[in-house]
């Protein structure tokens, strides 16, 4: 016995010391393709918006032990390595079964590998399997089990695990092959991951449906012969029918996605401050509102936290694949002409130089600036009016009335002090008509130049990233806080659009000349949301209207927000006065120089819109979609108007400056207005 012992002694000594000289002889574990893994961008509270594929193409994503459904783990032993708590990477009496399968069937039936070894041959992968690899592999594991945790171990092989085609790991399966995270699964889902990397692409689901039911089916046995789980649910769980396609992968907030990528292409994860179930919820409002209007369409919607600054949804347009949509623009971020959107800052400018109060008296009549004519949306004037009543009403005379006052370099350079990026016609020097929109500003500058209003005049730094720090850089005012306060209990009075309460949030509308661009943007105490609708490529849409095309958007996003809506507080030294209470200087602007043109004086008549040479698309070459309605506006002569195409009258007698035609179908017109004095003015445009 006593030799025996030796003897044992002598050859554990020499087994000892040839496996310490094999894993001397491998040299240190390489986990660089377990560290190469999918770049993947999160909301605020660590829910995906969207993965990228790795460099090769493979879907690798993030996982910890934790964002796995437990029965997973309970199947997954018991069918792969049911003492893997126990052993130290390698499972004696797994390997003693191997062997005695090889020694009976002279090949190798079953391998003894434990899940530690799995690991091992994904970190380092073989074609072959020989009894030196599998040797390999063993050393390997041992490796993984002194160095990492079991949970450490487990991760690898969650994020390795081959699921067929380019999919790798449990988090990408689960999402390709049932649409959401692997933290809740079922029995069957559970058992069909646990079977596909045994033969990944023989039991794709998405081209073998049958081999993967059959596969998961066993696996179901096995779970049940160790009791994890009952022969009831086992059953109900073969009943369960496989998925056999493949579904895309999250792509939420997909331009603020990529625009991460780009600023920070050093990180492999990145945390936005989106909210990732109001953007779904807002996705889905641009895709079901567009779909009613023009197929070339598209809608931008932005949404800013006031008190912090943080872009809580960002929708750049309703369909990114979309290339009628021209999907992949960002329109949150394109450079546009903001029509009225820009009135309210002229108005607070004026209230806080004390040009003017919510309720000092402004002239809506036809007036005349040099060669400037501004005239109002509907070519109608309304008198003497509020202030209040001019911004509510969207007036443009009054508008241009006090940026006259104020000139149009200050209202710039306030926009500029706030940071906002601002484009203006080359070889021109700034005029009255910025005012009116005779500029370009992006959806998420006016958006917070909007929550500036809101949080007092102090115009927010934007934070793009949840683990961002708060902004410490100098204040950017674009008001006071009382002019802003002023200005937002205007904006809350402005008559909602049909079907919304009004009331409930300060809002004001915008359309660019030539109906490019239809912008609405609100805000209370705690939001400000802006939506911007139009076409990418800036061409002209007739109807395209902020009021009747994005206010609708914009209020119907507010009641996404699932919130009440908050005024803002007054602020101290706020004037409530009636016009007749004002101090006399407030109660009128500019009483010395005489504003408006006597009646005797008539502007030339003029066809304003379409303009001489234009093209307008009514979608007439696509039959399908019906005949749109092009909108004939004139400027100054003397009502009632005659409106004629090719010499033949569309309209006559009419006492407005504004008609309807109906064309027949597309190409070159020629349209001619003629007024009570004779006056005409003819244009040749092309309609499609």
């Amino acid at each position: 016995m006593t030799i025996l012992a030796v003897a044992v002694a002598l050859s554990l000594i020499v087994c000892a010391l040839v496996l310490w000289r094999a894993v001397e002889g491998l040299g240190p574990l390489d986990l660089t393709i377990a560290d190469n893994r999918s770049t993947v961008v999160l909301d605020r509270h660590g829910q995906l918006l969207r993965p990228f594929a790795t460099r090769e193409g493979r879907w690798r994503l993030p996982v910890e032990v934790s964002d796995v459904d437990p029965r997973y783990f309970a199947i997954l032993k018991a069918y792969e390595d049911s003492r893997f708590d126990r052993h130290f990477g390698v499972d004696p009496l797994a390997l003693l079964r191997a062997a005695a399968q090889f020694a009976g069937n002279g090949r190798i039936v079953s391998g003894g590998s434990t899940l530690t070894m799995q690991v091992a041959r994904l970190l380092e992968p073989r074609d072959e399997r020989t009894l030196t690899t599998k040797f390999r592999q063993m050393v390997r594991a041992i490796q993984l089990e002194s160095r990492y945790s079991k949970d450490e171990i487990l991760r690898l092989y969650l994020t390795l695990a081959p699921y067929g085609g380019n999919l790798e790991g449990i988090r990408a399966a689960s999402l390709s092959y049932f649409g959401r995270e692997p933290k809740r699964l079922s029995f069957s889902e559970a058992a069909l991951l646990v079977a596909l990397p045994q033969a990944p692409e023989t039991r794709r689901p998405d081209r073998f449906v049958r081999h993967a039911t059959a596969a998961r089916n066993r696996v179901l046995d096995r779970a049940r012969e160790s009791n994890v789980i009952s022969a009831a649910e086992a059953e109900a769980a073969k009943a369960a029918p496989v998925p056999d396609t493949r579904r895309p992968f999250p792509m939420l907030a997909a331009h603020a996605a990529e625009a991460a990528i780009a600023a920070r292409p050093d990180r492999t994860m990145h945390r936005l401050a989106i909210d990732a179930r109001l953007q779904v919820s807002l996705e889905r409002l641009a895709r079901e509102r567009i779909e009613r209007l023009d197929p070339r369409l598209s809608v931008a919607i932005l949404v800013l936290d006031n008190v912090t600054g943080e872009i809580r949804a960002q929708v750049g347009s309703p369909d990114y694949m979309s290339r009628d949509r021209s999907g992949a623009i960002d329109m949150t971020l394109a450079l546009r002409s903001p029509g009225s959107a820009l009135k309210p800052f002229i108005y607070a400018l004026a209230f806080e130089s004390g040009l003017a109060h919510p309720e000092t008296l402004l002239d809506d009549r036809p007036s005349r600036y040099g060669i400037y004519q501004p005239e109002n949306f509907d070519l109608a004037f309304q008198g003497t009016v509020t202030a209040r009543k001019a911004l509510q009403l969207s007036l443009n005379v009054p508008a241009v009335e006090l940026l006259n006052e104020l000139g149009p370099a200050r209202l710039l350079a306030r926009l500029r002090d706030t940071e906002t990026a601002i484009a203006l016609p080359k070889e021109a020097a700034p005029g009255l008509a910025v005012g009116l929109g005779g500029l370009g500003i992006t959806l998420t500058d006016l958006t917070r130049l909007y929550s500036g209003l809101a949080r007092g005049g102090s115009v927010p730094n934007l934070k793009r990233y949840a683990d961002d720090a708060a902004s410490s850089g100098p204040e950017r005012r674009i008001a006071d806080p009382v002019s802003a306060w002023y200005v937002f209990d205007i904006l809350r009075g402005a008559p909602p659009p049909d079907n919304a309460l009004a009331g409930r949030i300060a809002y004001k509308t915008g359309t660019s000349y030539g109906y490019r661009d239809a912008w609405a943007v609100g805000y209370d105490r705690q939001f400000t949301i802006g939506v911007w609708v139009g076409r990418p490529d800036g061409t002209a849409v007739p109807g395209l209207v902020g009021r009747l095309a994005a206010a609708p958007i914009l209020f119907d996003a507010y009641g996404r927000l699932g919130l009440e809506p908050e005024a803002l507080t007054m602020p101290p030294f706020a004037l409530q006065a009636t016009t007749a209470t004002l101090p006399p200087p407030l109660r009128h602007v500019r009483k010395d120089v005489p504003k408006t043109i006597a009646s005797t004086i008539q502007a030339p008549l003029k066809i304003a819109f379409p303009l001489d040479g234009s093209r307008v698309e009514l979608g007439l070459s696509q039959p399908s979609e019906g005949k749109g309605s092009l909108v004939l506006k004139a400027s100054g002569g003397v009502p009632p108007m005659t409106w004629l195409v090719d010499g033949a009258p569309v309209e006559a007698g009419t006492m407005r400056r504004e008609a309807h035609w109906q064309p027949d179908g597309a190409g070159f017109v020629r349209l001619s207005v003629i007024d009570a004095k004779g006056a005409t003015d003819s244009v040749m445009v092309r309609v499609e």
